[in-house]
């Protein structure tokens, strides 16, 4: 039989895997691309605040002031995703890879094994995750001896940013709090600064992590599919030959750098020296929480594995595209923000501060908590970017949380584990994997809306109940803290 025939004649969706590729057609036919939400984003903020009582001219010089808020942030976002994807590409994690890919004896356990190991390595950076993921289930499926549904286990490869990623030391919005100079004077005034601490490793996040984690990975071993609904790469007609390509030779005298190791070992030991400094005269949670410094080691780290510049140059050109989303789309947030903090309309309230009012009147507990879970599901459904949004949000949010004395850290994380669950429903983080995959968002999303309908009332419950394990501490605002805009 072919491979086209037998894809015709597999066996039919039934149940939410069913609801779930009926969803998937319908999103891929008629949801535009991520970019045209930013958009359109920009323009209904616009709006909300002309009809708030500004002026034109406060809206646009609103919009054009901020718009370039973000830049350093922007770019930080950026090399979380490029470093994360030339440390996955590296030799010596390939090695790892293909001896991991031996550990799972059967399909099922082959399955939730990749959902596992895609989220412990969110933990450590989302964008290394998803390619790390997607390299583990291809080798997997390369296996003779083992027959494993393809589809499932590209879904679980994406879930460590399905499920956990806001959680992790690369949360856009954790790092974004911890960082003092990426923040906008605005919203640093009602938030301060939050360290880790705070907010990723409190007992209570790294419980919700925990469960996540485990119940992602039954959810992944209990729906794999088995005997004749297995769909194998073979039957969707993938390519899975991962054969590296053969290193370019030296043409020249002056390459000879280029292809030596001498330079990435200086660096690497340049990096070392530098980390220990920094945990000898600066507090732990200080160090951890810098996203500056994080970078910094996930880039030299990508470098040392790769070996030679020339290697590393290559991984990095590849890793680029990928980042191309944040680069647009991150100006286009910092403009809705300001817009939503700045243009002030009748009174001189702004769109932000009747915002604050609304989530202000549910009151505090855990009300307030499950609201602005479920308020932060479904902006993220058409929104989908975790730290470009929470800029949108946060001076709102964050000041309601404060009127209700919430806990700020806490608010936080309601946002962070909040805003995974989009990733499950809409496709636009899955890109960079199904590149990795060759596969479509349609081909995973029915088993991603599986994890989506059993995880949200699980996180609805958890911000709610740990919620009320918190009492409410003031910002605390840096002294080098810049002052507000006028």
């Amino acid at each position: 039989m072919t491979t086209a025939a037998k894809s015709t004649s597999a066996p039919s969706e039934k149940g939410l895997a069913r609801v779930a590729q009926v969803m998937a057609r319908w999103t891929e036919k008629w949801f535009p691309d991520a970019y045209v939400f930013a958009l359109g984003g920009v323009v209904l903020v616009a709006l909300a605040a002309l009809l708030n009582g500004s002026s034109p001219q406060a809206v646009v010089d609103s919009f054009g002031n901020g718009f370039w808020d973000l830049t350093a942030f922007t770019l930080q976002m950026a090399m979380v995703v490029l470093t994360g994807y030339t440390v996955a590409t590296s030799p010596p994690v390939a090695r790892l890879i293909a001896r991991l890919a031996l550990v799972p004896q059967t399909a099922a356990t082959a399955v939730s094994f990749v959902a596992f190991l895609s989220m412990s390595v969110s933990f450590l950076n989302w964008g290394l995750s998803l390619v790390f993921g997607g390299l583990l289930a291809r080798a997997i499926a390369r296996r003779r001896d083992l027959q494993v549904d393809y589809r499932a286990l590209g879904a679980a490869a994406f879930m460590g940013l399905g499920a956990v990623w806001a959680l992790g030391l690369s949360s856009s919005a954790a790092q974004l709090q911890a960082t003092a100079a990426s923040l906008p004077p605005a919203l640093l005034e009602v938030t301060g600064v939050l360290d880790f601490g705070k907010t990723i490793f409190t007992w209570q996040s790294l419980l919700t992590c925990a469960i996540l984690i485990v119940l992602t990975t039954l959810i992944a071993h209990f729906s794999a599919p088995r005997g004749a609904a297995i769909r194998t790469a073979q039957d969707l007609g993938v390519d899975l030959d991962d054969s590296p390509e053969p290193a370019a030779k030296r043409e020249r005298p002056g390459e000879w750098l280029e292809y030596s190791r001498i330079l990435p070992v200086l660096l690497g030991l340049l990096t070392v020296g530098w980390l220990v400094s920094q945990f000898v005269t600066k507090p732990f949670l200080t160090v951890i929480s810098s996203l500056n410094g994080y970078l910094l080691v996930f880039l030299i780290l990508g470098l040392v594995l790769h070996g030679t510049p020339r290697n590393f140059l290559q991984a990095v050109t590849k890793a680029v595209p990928a980042a191309a989303g944040i680069l647009v789309q991150f100006p286009l947030y910092a403009a809705m923000a300001a817009i939503l903090t700045k243009a002030e309309g009748s009174g001189g309230i702004t769109v932000s501060e009747h915002l604050a009012e609304f989530f202000t009147s549910i009151g505090s507990g855990g009300g307030f908590a499950v609201v602005i879970a479920v308020y932060t599901v479904i902006l993220g459904v058409f929104v989908p970017s975790g730290g470009g949004k929470w800029l949108v949000e946060a001076p709102y949010v964050m000041q309601s949380a404060t009127d209700v004395e919430m806990n700020l850290g806490w608010t936080v994380q309601i946002y962070n584990v909040a805003e995974a669950l989009p990733n499950l429903v809409n496709p636009f983080f899955m890109l960079p994997l199904l590149a990795v995959l060759k596969l479509r968002a349609r081909d995973l999303v029915g088993f991603t809306f599986l994890q989506f309908t059993i995880h949200l009332p699980v996180v609805l419950l958890l911000v709610w109940l740990l919620g009320m394990t918190f009492s409410f501490e003031p910002p605390v605002i840096p002294p080098e803290a810049p002052a507000p805009a006028p």
